[in-house]
Formats: C-alpha cells, structure tokens, sequence
C-alpha cells in the first residue's frame, strides 16, 4: 500500500491536472463561439456569390462556360482534400474523419491522391503509405480566408491541367456542441444542382433561375473570376466548421477528463483517510502496549 507521502503527492498530481483540463475546456468553448460567429458573418457573402452563380449555371449551355462545371466524360483520378487539427486532445475527432475517407476511397479503382489540412490527418496519410501531393499544417487559430486560399488555388490549378478528374472535400461539419459529423461533399466539377438541392447556401425563388439574363462583362469572363472564388470560399467554410468541431470534441473531452478526475480524487481521499486512520490506529495501539508493558514492569 502506499504511503501518506505518495498519496498526497498523487492528490496533488491529479487537482493540478483537473485545473489544465478545466482550462483547455473553457478556451475550447470559445474557439467555437470566435468560429461559429465567422461563418455567419462570412454568409451573406457566400449566399449573394452563390445565388449569382446558380443564375449564370441556369444559362443555356453553361457547361461549356466554365471548364470547373463540366463533368468529365471518365473519372480516371480524385484528388480528396481532408481537414483534421494540427492537435491532439480532440477525442476521436480526427480518427472519425480519417476513417470517414478511407471507408469512402481507401478501395476506389482509380487512384485517389490526396490534400492534407491539418498535422493530424498528413500523419495518419503517411503511416499509411497514401499518396500525399502536398500539406497545409499550422494554421492559424483565428483562421482567415486569405490563409486557406491557397488550398482553394492548387485544387482549382491541379484540376484545369487535368491532373484530376474529380476534387472531394472531407471535413467535420459541425452542427451543435453535442453533434459533429464527418461530411465528404464534392468540390469539383461544381455541382450547382446538387448543391441547391442539399440547400447548402441561400435559395433562389425558381423563376428567377429560369429567366435567361445578359451579364456585363460577359458570363464567361463572371464564370473565371466567381468559380475559383466560390470554390475557395467553400474550402473556408468547411475550414471553419472543422475548427469549431474540433473544439467542440476537445471542450467535451476536457469535461469528460475533469469530472473523471475528480471522481479519482475523491477515491483517493478515500483511500487516504483509510491509510491515515489505520496509521493512527496503530499508532495507538503502540501506544497502548507500550504503557501496559510498562505498567507490568513497574508491578515487578
């Protein structure tokens, strides 16, 4: 059994550690408010660039304005963008997402290369031995969309030299505190209809989109400049919720951390009022033997 020294140090050891998980759990908390508050802040935008962007897809012949819209006729390589966190501490927030992609292309007939946003998921990639074209780790906390514009940039590049046919982006969509949930949407070629469909930016009333408008500059010249954009405001987003996903698991892990801490330290209070109380005990009862050893001897 231990001594009263040692438990007492392990008391300590474990309060001391219930503190630093108190704390990532209340800087957790508002990392996800800071995120949540940019995405809202970023929709207008979004919804404004994507109800131009349905009505320049709802044209005649849209599929040939803009190479990003078109589908090619065979899919012959993915290209799969997948965002994790650059830390740990997350619970199985970057696990879920790694198996997430690798249920979905791990057996895929073409080959599937792969995009890493975060340290997490570029580790898991390596260990596996996975085709990894380039990382982006280390960004920042307070993320902006001039930091992941670049990500938006090299898929855009990589797809118009035709080096992939088809562009995933997998992510931890976030939807509450309680409830995050590993999403895989396509980037490109854009799916306008299929986006509209899942309502994932503003809607725009039916008969606006089936008007037929004349653009100035022209439609294709809107397309060149829009597409990229749009393609990397999406990146951002999905940026985003991620980030606010992984606090979210972190700030419940960290509470999950500090309630079972302090249940390990009221079972080692426990246990130490025991070893004290039997030490006390003993203590006494030396005592006592003691006394009647004397007593014996003072009667002879």
């Amino acid at each position: 059994m231990a001594s009263i020294r040692e438990m007492r140090q392990r008391i300590r050891s474990v309060k001391n550690l219930a503190q630093v998980t108190k704390a990532l759990e209340t800087v957790s908390a508002s990392y996800v408010r800071k995120a949540t508050q940019k995405v809202q802040a970023s929709r207008p935008y979004a919804d404004k660039a994507w109800e131009l962007l349905l009505h320049l897809a709802s044209q005649p012949g849209h599929t040939n304005l803009h190479p990003l819209l078109a589908n090619r006729p065979e899919v012959n390589s993915i290209l799969v963008v997948m965002i994790t966190s650059d830390r740990g501490l997350a619970g199985a927030y970057n696990i879920n997402m790694f198996r997430e992609v690798y249920n979905r292309f791990g057996k895929s007939p073409v080959p599937v290369s792969y995009v890493a946003v975060g340290k997490k998921g570029r580790d898991m990639l390596i260990r596996r031995r996975m085709s990894l074209i380039a990382d982006f780790i280390h960004l920042p906390g307070s993320v902006s969309y001039i930091d992941v514009s670049p990500i938006g940039r090299l898929v855009v590049d990589d797809f118009l030299k035709g080096d992939f046919d088809e562009v995933y982006l997998g992510y931890t969509h976030f939807h509450s505190m309680a409830r995050q949930e590993p999403t895989i949407t396509r980037l490109l070629p854009l799916e306008v209809k299929a986006a509209q469909e899942n309502g994932r930016y503003g809607k725009v009333e039916e008969t606006n989109h089936r008007s037929v408008f004349s653009y100035e500059p022209g439609q294709e010249e809107l397309l060149s400049d829009l597409v990229p954009r749009f393609i990397s405001l999406q990146v951002y987003h999905a940026v985003l919720s991620a980030q606010a996903s992984e606090h979210a698991a972190r700030m419940v892990a960290m509470r999950n951390a500090s309630d079972n801490a302090s249940e390990l330290i009221k079972h080692l209070n426990l246990e130490y009022n025991k070893v004290r109380q039997n030490m006390i005990t003993n203590d006494m009862l030396d005592i006592a033997g003691g006394a009647e050893a004397l007593s014996q001897a003072a009667e002879e």
